[in-house]
């Protein structure tokens, strides 16, 4: 229940509920004056005046000048500040490391690339590079006279264990690495207790859901350097009970089909991966020095202008692409499939694939129809997804957020 005390910073975790609800709000709908708030919080507004005031002299947040409002009366508008607070994403890839750094309302404040020269099965020379880039961007958040509250290593595979560590990275020739324990090495000033690795899969999928103003039951399916999926129940990602759930690349679909590197035979991945469709495509294969990525953009881009071998190539895999994606929503009855990466700019031919064998009840038409959707994000989507998941953590930690911004 909302709470009309104003006593201490934060007292209770009545009142840290109700600091993030306001937090949020501004977040989600944007500048807002007190009595808006109110309304679409349930908080009273004496409340939502006690809490404001406490943030506002936090250096939470700002007020605007006021302006007249519907009845008018003078509003004065409400809007996230937070001054000193930065978040950093930094996405290690198959070809390079980016990172991001964003003040709490996600505008930008720095963005650098560098390439790691893809040394294959060796972790060494990446972390360096990441090393490299994460001392950058720290540089430039204190040149910005901001504090980095959050460090998400975003990587394009999957993360389990405890500590967390990348499983492995078929990309990169990878085993299992421990990507945070590198980079503490080689930035020891880095507070340990705000750095975390995460797959870049989930916090795609909810990015690109966000971006689509899109909630609820979702498919979301990748194709990059590698192929991935999510499933998404009630607005949130399924991890599973191993942080594996809607790993949809390894999906055996092809009976009796190619080995595959995870162990199984006839996965997604061994007919719709990069390296198989440039070999449908009767091209050579594609030198170890190459991005994946960067090979996948030429074959689509191909695709896209007609060539015949690599539409003739690409037809073959979106039948299995449907394929999976039928399953798949068999089993969780999404609302939206939303193709992201490289894939979103086929969406078309992907979406009248998965159409051609859906059940009666839920063909196109229907009021249980999944519609396809191209995702919008393009290979920003990863560090999207990590700068909003970092910043909701702390805004459901108002304290540890004035902490950083004091």
């Amino acid at each position: 229940m909302p709470s009309d005390g104003a006593t201490g910073l934060v007292s209770g975790d009545v009142r840290r509920h109700n600091l993030s609800l306001v937090l949020d709000h501004l977040v989600r709908v944007g500048p807002s004056a007190r009595s808006e708030i109110s309304d679409a919080t349930g908080l009273t507004r004496g409340s939502v005046t006690a809490l404001a005031q406490v943030l506002v002299e936090a250096g939470i947040l700002s007020q605007a000048s006021p302006v007249g409002g519907s009845k008018g009366r003078p509003l004065t508008r409400l809007t996230l500040a937070a001054d000193r607070i930065a978040l950093l994403a930094v996405q290690l890839a198959a070809d390079e490391v980016t990172a991001l750094l964003v003040t709490l309302a996600g505008e930008e404040l720095y963005r650098a690339s560098r390439p790691h020269g893809r040394p294959m099965g060796d972790p060494e020379p990446v972390l360096d590079v990441l090393g490299d880039v994460v001392r950058d961007a720290w540089g430039a958040a204190a040149a910005a006279d901001r504090r980095i509250a959050d460090v998400t290593i975003v990587v394009l595979a999957p993360v389990g264990g405890r500590p967390p560590r990348v499983l492995g990275d078929i990309a990169l020739g990878w085993d299992e690495v421990d990507v945070i324990a590198g980079l503490l090495r080689r930035v020891p000033a880095l507070p340990p207790e705000i750095v975390r690795l995460e797959s870049d899969i989930p916090l795609a999928a909810t990015a690109e859901l966000g971006a689509l103003k899109s909630t609820g039951d979702a498919v979301f399916i990748k194709g990059d350097s590698n192929v991935g999926g999510a499933l998404v129940v009630r607005g949130r990602v399924v991890r599973g009970a191993h942080g594996l759930a809607g790993s949809m690349g390894h999906l055996p679909v092809v009976p009796d089909g190619r080995p595959c590197a995870c162990g199984q035979h006839g996965c997604l991945v061994t007919i719709a991966g990069i390296d198989a469709l440039l070999d449908a495509a009767g091209d050579d294969p594609r030198p170890m020095h190459e991005s994946p990525s960067a090979a996948l953009e030429g074959f689509v881009a191909r695709v896209l202008a007609g060539d015949d071998r690599a539409v003739a190539a690409w037809e073959g895999a979106v039948a299995w692409i449907a394929r999976a994606l039928q399953i798949i929503a068999a089993a969780s009855d999404p609302r939206v499939v939303v193709i992201g990466g490289h894939w979103a700019a086929l969406t078309t031919s992907i979406a009248d694939a998965f159409q051609a064998n859906r059940p009666l009840i839920a063909g196109p038409g229907s009021a249980f129809a999944t519609s396809v959707l191209a995702g919008v994000l393009g290979a920003d989507a990863g560090l999207r997804g990590a700068v909003e998941a970092a910043r909701d953590r702390l805004l459901a930690d108002p304290a540890t957020l004035i902490k950083f911004n004091a």
